[in-house]
This record gives C-alpha cells, sequence and structure tokens, in this order.
C-alpha cells in the first residue's frame, strides 16, 4: 500500500505516542530479569531485560490498528524476522530499548526508536525519545525533523569536534588511526565517547555539531541493524546532515540476506564536509 502525506503524518504522531508510552515506563522502571541470550558479537548486542519486552508490548498496542490498515509489516529488536518486511510496501522497525548496557548500568545513552521503512529500504518515519532527558525527536520524510514538536536546525560549537561510536568499535585495531586522523582535521580538540547506544550516539552527534558517529565495518556478524539505524537515518536526512555506511553508500535498511551491517559499516556526520574529509580518511584505515 503506497502512502500519502496524511497516512505518513497520521503513523508518525501514532509513533510518537508509543514512544512516549514506552518512554515514561522506562523512566520509572529499573532493569529486571536480564537474560543474555540474543545473537551478536558483543554484550551490548546480546542482552536484554524484561523492561525490553514491556516497552515493546506497549509500542505494539498502539501501532496494532495500522498493520491491517496501511498494510504494513513489522520488525522488532524482541521478536523474530519473519521475512514480511520483504513483501509488504513499508514496515515498522523497533528497537524498545536501544542502548540496553547502558540502561542497565543507570548512565545515559539509551532510547526509545521507531521507524517506517519502505521495501527499498529508504526510511519514511523517525522517532526517537529520550527517557532521561524527556527530548522527543521526530522526522517524516520531506517534512522536516523535529526536536519536542518543534522545527529543529543544528547548532555549531566553534574550537572542537566531538565524536561518538561504540564499546566494540573503541576496541577495533582500527580505532587508534580514526582518532588520530579526527584530531588533524582542524577543528580544534577532538571530543569522544564511546559509551552510549547507536540511537543515542546518532543524536549526541547531531546535539553537539560539529560531530560524527563512525562504526568502521567488520566480519564477525554485529555491528547493529536496521532498528539500530533507521529513525535516526531518517532525521539526519530531513536535517540535511549525512548518513551512509563508510563507504559514502546510502544505507540500504532493508537488503535480505541480514539484518546486520557489519560489513558496511555507518558514517554520520552533521555536515558534509565532515563526512568528506572522514570518507577520506577511511581509505588509510582499511
Amino acid at each position: 500500500m503506497k502512502l500519502n502525506t496524511d497516512n505518513l503524518t497520521d503513523l508518525c504522531n501514532l509513533a510518537i505516542e508509543a514512544a512516549r508510552k514506552a518512554g515514561a515506563h522506562i523512566s520509572k522502571t529499573r532493569p529486571t530479569d536480564i537474560r543474555q541470550d540474543k545473537e551478536g558479537d558483543s554484550l551490548a548486542s546480546q542482552v536484554l531485560t524484561e523492561v525490553d519486552g514491556q516497552c515493546q508490548e506497549m509500542i505494539l498496542e498502539t501501532l496494532e490498528p495500522t498493520f491491517a490498515e496501511y498494510d504494513l509489516a513489522l520488525l522488532t529488536e524482541e521478536s523474530p524476522d519473519d521475512g514480511s518486511r520483504l513483501v509488504k510496501d513499508f514496515f515498522w522497525c523497533i528497537d524498545p530499548i536501544d542502548g540496553t548496557l547502558p540502561y542497565i548500568e543507570g548512565t545515559s545513552g539509551y532510547a526509545v526508536s521507531i521507524a517506517l521503512i519502505s521495501q527499498e529500504g529508504v526510511p519514511y518515519i523517525g522517532v526517537v525519545y529520550d527517557p532521561i532527558e524527556h527530548i522527543l525527536y521526530h522526522a517524516i520524510r520531506g517534512q522536516g525533523a523535529f526536536r519536542n514538536e518543534k522545527p529543529w536546525t543544528l547548532g555549531h560549537v566553534e574550537g572542537r569536534l566531538f565524536m561518538n561510536t561504540d564499546r566494540s568499535v573503541a576496541e577495533q585495531p582500527e580505532y587508534p588511526a580514526l582518532v588520530a586522523g579526527l584530531e588533524n582535521f582542524g577543528y580544534g580538540k577532538l571530543e569522544t565517547t564511546t559509551h552510549g547506544g547507536g540511537v543515542m550516539n546518532a543524536i549526541w552527534a547531531l546535539e553537539n555539531a560539529p560531530a560524527c558517529y563512525v562504526r568502521m565495518p567488520k566480519e564477525k556478524v554485529g555491528g547493529g541493524t536496521f532498528w539500530d539505524f533507521g529513525a535516526t537515518a531518517c532525521i539526519y536526512r530531513e536535517l540535511g546532515a549525512h548518513v551512509s555506511d563508510i563507504h559514502g553508500d546510502p544505507l540500504d535498511l532493508n537488503h535480505a540476506d541480514s539484518i546486520y551491517m557489519n560489513r558496511k559499516g555507518i558514517l554520520y556526520a552533521t555536515d558534509a564536509e565532515l563526512a568528506r574529509k572522514i570518507l577520506a580518511l577511511k581509505e588509510k584505515l582499511i
């Protein structure tokens, strides 16, 4: 089913409602029944909590009527991939708590993430809710990006560059050379953080421009999945910021062979010039 502007607005409003509900639950709940029973290359990709499941139920309760009304498929971190995303025109892509490790640890870096992605792998709706700061970020393809439901434009801090990545990336052999390269870009002091989940890493970059979020490619399965990048990719595109794989190619958020992005890597940058410099640096690293 093809979706028009009104359809996308209605669906986005429901996603916002669902994300706020789940975020409110996360805000007042501490993790229990912590389990390490998912596939992945790191503890962050394997661990889940009872609260993840509770939040998914809340989100799906709100979005349930849309599956029949708009003929939508579903891909979510807490349920198996049934392949319907490859058949339907659009699918909801949901991570009830992205950044489970910081959530367990009681630190910042976790969020609710909901995206609506086309069969071609293009995000049309992106909704992110930060339950610590109580900030809502959302975007609709062609309609702009919003922070707490007000039009969002990026700021710019002189004299420093901000870089986010994930704990596993900081352990890769290319990481020291990546940091050294960024320090030589001429922006001034380089500030880095590695403790957040993928969704908040991308959002933190937008909040601290000029900034980037980088994940280098690797052979081992992992490296994030569609639900880690769908919502934020939509927000970046609507802000005119850069999002691609580490080779500069558009993200394919619905390829058939795997939901993992490890072979392609990830590059988010708050402006095109910064992205150009990182892509050139990448050629020296891999």
